[in-house]
């Protein structure tokens, strides 16, 4: 078969395929446009999921007659002002998506300039331009779409149900709301109700605004704003208390220069970040904002602008771990579950409310008939002998302590330690509540900040092989290991070439104690050729320090003494992250005296 040129019409059709995937990509490109174009209002509509229709309508500041015509065209864009790609300060700038959208669909656009008279309005039908007419529009540009893959019914096969489509549009349209608090997002169709998101201030307080609003008010009210600069490059945005966490990964919302990302890096920072307080099935909740140059950041590798690549990944991973941690670190008080008010919820009155009409004398307690001899009765009921049968053994709390504590005590954040029960929790009293401590979670955590502030301070403590061990593996993986040797060498791994396609490991950390070096140096090979860093043998050395201080921490079921529970109770005040233990648990449930005084109806 010759080489021949193919015709323009299956030309778009071919480049649609991998811009518009569905009916979200579509949402997703006309709302990025909007922003482009300056609007401060965008509203989108949708019916059949997208399919039937997609209406978006923006108050930017519109196409003249000219720039109408031009940007059906493929690869006409007004957001290049010249050829240099790497300086790119829009959402968009290929050009392809109008163009692409016409192919496939009906396109009709009605858009008003503010140097022209009147709007005009131009419609592409599978490809085919119409002439650009006058129309009837305030100001801003109204784009709408129907029949989605009409001039290509195969790729409807492939759409999901109209619900499920429709679930897309709207975390599309969520993530881009999220990246611009500054503009009002209206969002309506058939299958849901309408949902507005108001205009914010551009600050932190606007941005926790409109994250509060999209992500819930769980997230607002345990929000830990997040913020590190270095070089040009500048992290911010906020990180939920490890308090509140989800099963998977989809809470995690990464925004390059204003840009809705996936990226493996910055994925793989949060999980460094978080992995002294979260389960390994837990993941946390943050939106970050990354800023930078545009010439350190390549956002013209992906077909959807979905993914970017830094010049400098590797400041911009450290500056998301540090910005992250340092959050924690200084609200590290507010990560136990004493934020939220799950502890209060979790009480319940132990009685049921009595009807209005309640009369007490159709109580079966209510005497049938008068009970002569009633005093004496009493009185001998309530002598000493007969009171034997409600004795119900000695208490389980150990009430040694001095009926007031020292005022100097109940002024510290965890207060005075005034009991212990079931010999598992410590009991404290502060001046506007009381706090209940488990024993052995907040000690494990003292004792593994401990183990690391020692491993941090005198190094991984190595043990020489006698025979060093040899590992085969391909050339490239050899390579990545070897390039990152000398970070390898900090945990205490110390490996170096032996010939093509192997590697000699010399020393290995005495943590681990005996280990399998071939398993670890695969385990490291394969995490470091998706995520770019060597977090398996960390996490192994922070494993078995956290496993130390598991065992070594004082037990449940151990009896302390009064001066041993507030020596606790100090020892968690001067230890960072000492809210929840290295599994992730609480290590303490703060309930204030208001939020008791509910519970018993004294408010």
């Amino acid at each position: 078969m010759p080489v021949r040129q193919l015709p323009e019409q299956v030309v778009n059709r071919i480049a649609a395929g991998e811009v518009v995937e569905r009916p979200a990509s579509v949402v997703k490109e006309l709302v990025e446009n909007a922003i482009d174009a300056g609007a401060s209002r965008i509203d989108i509509f949708t019916d059949g999921g997208g399919r039937r229709r997609i209406g978006i309508t923006d108050d930017g500041s519109g196409m003249t007659h000219a720039d109408l015509a031009l940007s059906v065209d493929r690869h006409a864009t007004s957001k290049l002002d010249d050829e240099d790609l790497l300086r790119i300060r829009t959402l968009g700038f290929r050009g392809e998506a109008l163009p692409s959208i016409g192919a496939v669909a009906r396109l009709g656009i009605t858009t008003r300039h503010a140097s022209e008279p009147h709007a005009w309005s131009l419609s592409v039908e599978g490809g085919e331009k119409s002439q650009v007419m006058p129309a009837a529009l305030g100001q801003g540009t109204r784009v709408e779409v129907s029949d989605l893959f009409y001039a290509t019914p195969a790729r409807l096969k492939f759409l999901k149900t109209d619900r499920t489509e429709a679930e897309a549009i709207r975390e599309v349209v969520r993530r881009l709301a999220m990246a611009r608090p500054d503009v009002a997002f209206t969002l309506a169709g058939e299958e849901r109700a309408p949902v507005t998101w108001a205009a914010a201030l551009p600050s932190a307080a606007g941005r926790l605004t409109r994250l509060g609003d999209i992500l819930g008010a769980d997230f607002r009210s345990s929000a830990i704003e997040v913020r590190a600069e270095r070089e040009g490059v500048l992290v911010e945005g906020f990180a939920a208390a490890p308090s509140l966490t989800r099963a998977n990964a989809l809470g995690q919302y990464l925004f390059v220069n204003g840009r809705p990302v996936r990226d493996k890096l910055i994925l793989g920072a949060v999980r460094a970040a978080y992995a002294d307080y979260l389960p390994r099935d837990r993941h946390p909740v943050v939106a970050l904002f990354v800023t930078l140059p545009p010439q350190e950041v390549d956002a013209n590798v992906h077909p959807a602008k979905t993914e970017v690549r830094f010049r400098n990944a590797g400041l911009v991973r450290a500056l998301i771990v540090h910005a992250l941690k340092e959050g924690l670190a200084r609200e590290g008080k507010r990560t136990a579950a004493n934020t939220d008010g799950a502890a209060i919820s979790a009480f319940r009155p132990a009685f049921a409310p009595r009807p209005g009409n309640w009369d007490w004398r159709r109580s079966p307690s209510f005497p049938v008939s008068p009970m002569p001899g009633f005093e004496g009765a009493a009185a001998q009921a309530f002598a000493e002998p007969g009171q034997a049968a409600f004795d119900v053994g000695a208490p389980t709390a150990d009430v040694r302590f001095e009926s007031t504590p020292s005022a100097d005590l109940l002024d510290r954040p965890l207060g005075a330690a005034r009991t212990q029960i079931h010999e598992t929790y410590i009991v404290s009293q502060t001046r506007d509540g009381l706090i209940v401590v488990d024993q052995h979670a907040a000690h494990e955590r003292i004792v593994y900040e401990r183990l690391k502030a020692s491993l941090a301070k005198n190094g991984v403590q190595r043990q020489i092989l006698l025979i060093p061990e040899i590992v085969e593996l391909d050339e490239a993986t050899v390579e990545q290991l070897l390039d990152r040797a000398e970070e390898l060498a900090s945990f205490g791994l110390a490996i170096e070439s032996f010939g093509p396609g192997a590697v000699a490991v010399r020393e290995t950390p005495s943590l681990l104690g005996k280990t399998n070096a071939a398993g670890l140096l695969r385990d490291l090979a394969e995490h470091m050729a998706e995520w770019d860093e060597a977090l398996p043998l960390e996490r192994r050395l922070m494993h078995v320090a956290a496993t130390m201080a598991c065992h070594g921490s004082v037990r449940a079921g151990r009896i302390l003494k009064p001066e041993e529970m507030n020596a606790l109770l100090r020892e968690m005040e001067d230890t960072p992250n000492s809210g929840q233990c290295n599994h992730g648990r609480p290590t303490y449930v703060e309930l204030k005296l208001s939020d008791i005084e509910k519970l018993f109806g004294r408010r």
